[in-house]
């Protein structure tokens, strides 16, 4: 693809409409006494703003922007680029990829081909650097605010220990990057998202404060402060999450929002009173992680054939079932996503809203405004929807409303706690739904858990034995199968695994299955017609999973019951 011609600035800002003729004129005469470059002096002309600037030479250099203002700062980033360089060549370090050996370097000219490779000579071999365009005042401030301050969080606990804390000063705005504890919170943040964390608990004990990260689904310790530190970490998290900092009996809401390495990171914050102080957890949001491409989720080619089709069909209500934490948001959104053209009107309707979607109408669920999941159905049918996403089904009103949207027209997705696709009917049944309106109104039920990923450095193969040839499904006469296990390395923290995927089962519904369902048929029988039409279960995809080397027969194990397959 060839490279973009780049625009004259002057004439781009016209374009945009952001200058006129006549001060771009003033501009350019100003510029040839003084020498200075066009885009500073229309700023010292006050002409544009910093911000304007900013984002019209990203769109003509075709590099990515940022507003340094709101991106957490990695301490490892600023120890590759000393003070003196960053000085020199007015450019800032914002966070070091250690996945990629990639430096994120905020630069106020991007086309510096000078500064890009000194300050590449002076990096080790291999780091390489993806400039990010950033407004040079910024990057001066950055420079003053972040450099002579300790920001690892080893080095700021010491700090704290051999210095005293300013509480008062924890909730102002004025230079509070200066107070160890803002410092702290900034850095235990940015850890957990370099870490892949999706949950960050801070639980207080009796004699000190554990800080654990919940990693691919598993929770881990990471620090034991002393209790001491703990007030003063509450209030600050209070702070930044918009919670009221006076109220310590009774739980509480908020939400965080960052700029992690260039991108948006959001933090849903819970506070609940416990025996020894108050518990605060955040739910790390990540939108990039979000989202996944339909072919991105892990089907294997004749389930993401089926979600295809089931997505196809006009009118009804397809469920995705699973226990908290199974991934069912991500697998929503990525359907949505995959979706979401100008030419349908897609309505949610969330408890929250996790990631906000461009073109989707996206409600939060409000009982103290008296908007709860029913309400708000009832209200979306009068907006005209083509799709509509209801966050969960808890009770019988909600069902009811999903399936009549359904049947007056509309595409209806939602997520249901139980534990298999078949096993969905049974809890339809339950909530109260006749089996007359199910029939023929749900398109299908996807079920799915997260296992997590073993990883590709340090895995260790070896040939499965009997009893694994069971699980695997494999008969006495087949070939001698290789399967592999974790073992632990640098590279995924000696866990032996590194990330999650998702496995799942698909039951498309047709019309053998809408007559079971209509009298009311046994799990049994419903689940002998759904082999008949070539279902697979979650067992069958995790088996898959394993023999393509992926995951381990423990870690299916234990999301999943693997004793139907030794009787």
């Amino acid at each position: 693809m060839p490279e973009q011609a780049k625009i004259p600035l002057g004439k781009l800002l016209i374009r945009k409409g952001v200058i006129s003729e006549d001060q771009l004129r003033i501009a350019l005469i100003e510029q040839k006494r003084s020498g200075e470059p066009l885009g500073k002096m229309l700023i010292s002309l006050g002409f544009v703003t910093e911000a304007t600037m900013r984002e019209a030479l990203s769109e003509n250099l075709h590099t990515p922007s940022a507003d340094l203002n709101s991106l957490v700062v990695d301490a490892i980033a600023l120890k590759l680029i000393p003070k003196d360089v960053a000085k020199r060549y007015r450019v800032f370090p914002i966070v070091y990829e250690r996945d990629t050996d990639n430096l994120v370097l905020a630069m106020s000219d991007t086309a510096n081909i000078v500064a890009l490779d000194q300050i590449s000579a002076m990096l080790v071999q291999g780091i390489t650097i993806t400039p990010l365009l950033v407004n040079e005042s910024d990057i001066q401030r950055a420079i003053d605010q972040y450099y002579g301050f300790e920001l690892s969080i080893d080095g700021i606990l010491h700090e704290i220990e051999t210095g005293e804390v300013n509480y008062a000063s924890l909730g102002t705005v004025s230079d509070e990057y200066s107070q160890p504890m803002v410092r702290l919170i900034d850095a235990l943040l940015a850890d957990a998202v370099q870490n892949g964390a999706s949950d960050i608990h801070f639980e207080p004990e009796q004699g000190f404060l554990r800080v654990r990260y919940r990693i691919d689904g598993i929770l881990r310790q990471i620090r034991s402060l002393h209790k001491s530190y703990w007030p003063a970490m509450a209030v600050r998290l209070k702070v930044i999450s918009n919670m009221n900092i006076a109220e310590t009996r009774a739980p509480q809401d908020g939400r965080i929002s960052i700029k992690f390495s260039s991108r948006q990171i959001d933090f849903r914050a819970s506070a609940q009173p416990t025996t020894h102080g108050e518990n605060i957890v955040l739910r790390v949001l990540d939108r990039q992680k979000g989202i996944v491409p339909l072919d991105g989720l892990g089907l294997g080619e004749n389930e993401l054939t089926l979600l295809r089709l089931m997505i196809a069909r006009p009118h009804g209500v397809i469920l995705v079932t699973g226990p908290t934490g199974s991934g069912k948001t991500t697998t929503l959104y990525s359907i949505l996503n995959h979706i979401n053209t100008e030419s349908v009107n897609i309505m949610t309707l969330e408890d929250p809203v996790e990631y906000p979607m461009n073109m989707i109408r996206q409600t939060s669920v409000n009982e103290s405004a008296k908007m709860g999941f029913a309400e708000g159905i009832r209200s979306m049918m009068r907006q005209d929807p083509d799709i509509i996403l209801v966050g969960e089904i808890r009770d019988r009103e909600t069902a009811e409303m999903a399936f009549a949207a359904a049947m007056t027209g509309h595409q209806v997705y939602s997520t249901l706690h139980t534990n298999s696709a078949i096993g969905s009917v049974s809890r339809l049944l339950d909530i109260g739904i006749v089996p007359d309106i199910m029939a023929g109104n749900i398109i299908g039920i996807v079920a799915q858990r997260l296992v997590r990923r073993l990883c590709q450095y340090c895995r260790e193969p070896f040939t499965a034995d009997n009893l694994e040839r069971k699980l695997l499904g494999l008969g006495a006469e087949a070939a001698p199968a290789v399967i592999h296990r974790a073992a632990g390395c640098q590279r995924c923290g000696h866990q032996g695994y590194k990330g999650r995927l998702a496995i799942m089962e698909l039951l498309k519904m047709n019309g053998e299955l809408d007559e079971l369902v209509g009298r009311r048929a046994s799990a049994r029988e419903l689940k002998a017609a759904a082999h008949a039409a070539g279902f697979h279960t979650l067992v069958d995809d995790g088996m898959r999973r394993v023999l393509e080397g992926v995951t381990t027969l423990e870690e299916v194990s234990r999301v999943v019951d693997l004793t139907d397959r030794l009787s």
